[in-house]
């Protein structure tokens, strides 16, 4: 377990440092957890989350045929015509990036909002990598807001048998979407604050971007409209989301080649894909594969456990703040996992309701990827998209947005929780 956390630690401040070998970096440390035995072969497979590289590699490929139809430049018109100056275009785009993420995966949200900032940025002349982490950083946010945001609301509302609307009222009481929106409300102060000097005026345009095709567009909201349809639906395959978005990429390049009668639009599409960006989170969710099956992840929830002692408010505030702090480093979905049963057991050894737990536990654990750029999908989604567009994201760069950003969401949302279910 030792060197298992030793190799994991040097893998992150590598990665931290030398930020353009991260995708290399990763899998080499990957190859020592498999040839150590850390990880043995028989569950290398199962380590591996193929429904978020499925996700990533389908929505990349459909969105540059959204972006080759010319559609994100109209809705970067239409949105440039609403707004008085790049400031208010950042917040907005960044409330409009929580908004979809309460209902799609945080990943999902990223590359289909990206494209249109960036084309807001070009129109603008203006650097689009705080656009864009401010967009990746607030998809995490709302990802705890409802049942269907994300993974890891997913398996707290199986587990506590919580349905859609448990959490927006529980017990009679507001649920964890509004300590999520309280955070949100707060977050957006610290983007509006982020781009306080951006106050340089939006020229109004007469004339909206023609769009050449309405087809991808079609396409991309059906993503959006299946990824919801199929949260609800039980005891579904794990790949159900990366399906989804292979098979309507599919259908979209099988239309463009029938429109365009070549296959060029096939080569850009699979052109458009980020491998490095997948080679990253796959040599992620084999090292966090192989501290799990060193007992890493065990020890880290048990040692939580001890620290909250036989005190509630003790108990629940290391939960939030252990998990913020974890979740920066690794996947929020094992932890989650091994550390729901643990809540479970310690409010029935402390004979109370484990619900301010739950609730701590998913905004803390869903929050704490934002404090670094490799601490969540949708920041390494991000920062890939913007590597491809020819930006370097400096530590810095993210860490000025996604620092703040979470304190300013997790204090309120820390405040309501215990408010609503601790007293």
């Amino acid at each position: 377990m030792t060197f298992a956390i030793i190799l994991f630690a040097v893998t992150y401040v590598l990665m931290l440092t030398f930020g353009k070998f991260r995708p290399y970096i990763a899998l080499a440390s990957a190859l020592v957890f498999i040839v150590s035995g850390m990880l043995p072969l028989g569950d290398i497979v199962g380590a591996i989350d193929f429904n978020v590289l499925l996700m990533i590699a389908g929505t990349m490929g459909l969105v540059q045929l959204f972006i080759d139809s010319k559609m994100p430049a109209r809705l970067a018109d239409m949105i440039m015509a609403k707004v008085p100056n790049i400031q208010i275009a950042a917040v907005a785009l960044s409330l409009f990036a929580g908004v979809i993420s309460a209902f799609v995966d945080n990943v999902a949200t990223v590359l289909m909002i990206a494209p249109v900032a960036l084309e807001i940025c070009k129109k603008l002349k203006t650097n689009p990598v705080p656009f864009i982490i401010s967009i990746a950083v607030s998809s995490n946010l709302q990802g705890a807001a409802t049942l269907v945001g994300d993974t890891t609301a997913i398996m707290l509302g199986s587990y506590a048998e919580m349905s859609f609307m448990d959490f927006f009222w529980y017990k009679g009481r507001p649920g964890i979407f509004f300590a999520v929106e309280l955070g949100a409300v707060l977050s957006a102060m610290i983007v509006y604050f982020i781009f306080r000097k951006e106050k340089d005026a939006i020229e109004k345009r007469t004339k909206l971007t023609e769009v050449s095709d309405y087809v991808p567009t079609v396409l991309l909201v059906g993503v959006v409209a299946l990824l919801i349809g199929a949260s609800f639906i039980p005891n579904k395959p794990d790949v159900t989301n990366g399906l989804i978005c292979c098979a309507l990429f599919v259908i979209g390049l099988i239309y463009s080649v029938i429109k365009n009668k070549n296959a060029s639009a096939v080569i850009s599409s699979f052109k458009a894909i980020d491998f490095e960006t997948l080679g990253l989170l796959l040599g992620l969710f084999l090292m966090i594969g192989g501290i799990s099956n060193m007992g890493v992840i065990d020890a880290a929830a048990n040692l939580l456990a001890k620290m909250g002692g036989g005190n509630v408010f003790l108990l629940y505030t290391v939960i939030v703040w252990a998990s913020v702090l974890i979740s920066a480093f690794i996947d929020n979905i094992p932890y989650v996992a091994t550390m729901l049963p643990v809540i479970a057991g310690l409010a029935t050894q402390l004979n109370i309701d484990p619900t301010v737990l739950y609730f701590g536990l998913l905004s803390g654990a869903t929050l704490g990827g934002n404090c670094t750029p490799i601490g969540a999908s949708a920041n390494i989604t991000g920062i890939g998209i913007l590597r491809k567009e020819g930006y370097e994201v400096k530590n810095g760069d993210f860490f000025r947005i996604g620092i703040p950003f979470t304190l300013a969401a997790i204090v309120p949302a820390y405040i309501f929780i215990w408010l609503c279910f601790g007293i």
